[in-house]
């Protein structure tokens, strides 16, 4: 929660600081424009309190939110929205096994590799090669980030989780690094990744989305990517942001 609120401010304030100097026609909504987006989105906005009340409320696990959320999704999109027939339903849910079967054979690979690599103790061997040039932490997360920034560049979430948590977690743990500050740290830099000039995936995204060159969001990103690195330094170097509620609640 932390972590993302110091992201959020000094991105907000930033935009707070520079918008009025940018020549960007202001629209102003009446309540009763306001009311009618409201009322198109009743449906979405009840799905973040199942969620996090689900979780936090002990009701099912993360893991299982996923499948609450896509029979969520399901429901109004079907019933409710209409967007599909139920006739098409056999369709969908055909694609979606050919996808969810091609991520168990991804999963698959990836535990077998895991296993070669803990077999051979890799990681401890990694462990102490870095640890004859690297004694500080604090140097060891410097670099950490350099390298979990250029995953982020060239991977997505999904498999940097499977290929570099493995090799990584052993290795931060014996720099003392607690696993949850970890896990943030890695995530808040593959964010980072995809928006880093010149291999950022977001912004090649972007650049497609609104029609518009991408050496031009090259720019327009440098502001923000400094704002979002200095929140990633903030993350790295202060554990307590990460850690304080799991600390106290835990």
């Amino acid at each position: 929660l932390l972590p993302g609120l110091v992201m959020f401010f000094l991105l907000v304030l930033y935009s707070m600081f520079k918008s009025p100097k940018m020549p960007i026609e202001r629209v102003r909504y009446s309540s009763r424009e306001i009311l009618a987006g409201l009322t198109e989105v009743a449906w979405e906005l009840p799905l973040l309190v199942i969620i996090l009340g689900g979780i936090y409320g002990g009701i099912f696990m993360a893991s299982e939110a996923a499948a609450v959320t896509a029979l969520y999704v399901l429901i109004v999109e079907t019933f409710i929205y209409k967007d599909i027939n139920v006739s098409q339903l056999p369709k969908i849910m055909g694609k979606s096994m050919m996808l969810f079967g091609g991520i168990l054979v991804i999963l698959a690979a990836s535990m077998a590799s895991t296993n070669f690599l803990v077999d051979q103790e890799v990681p401890v061997r990694l462990f102490h090669f870095i640890r004859t040039y690297i004694d500080s932490k604090y140097t060891f997360l410097l670099l950490l980030n350099v390298f979990l920034l250029i995953v982020g560049c060239m991977l997505d979430i999904f498999s940097a989780l499977v290929l570099v948590v493995p090799l990584i977690l052993p290795i931060a743990n014996g720099y003392g690094i607690d696993p949850i500050h970890l896990g943030i740290i890695f995530l808040t830099n593959l964010q980072i990744g995809y928006n880093t000039p010149p291999v950022g995936i977001d912004l090649f995204m972007a650049s497609y989305r609104f029609d518009r060159p991408i050496v031009e969001l090259y720019r327009a990103s440098l502001p923000f990517l400094a704002l979002l690195l200095l929140s990633l330094a903030v993350i790295t170097y202060f554990p307590w942001l990460s850690l304080v509620f799991i600390q106290l609640w835990g």
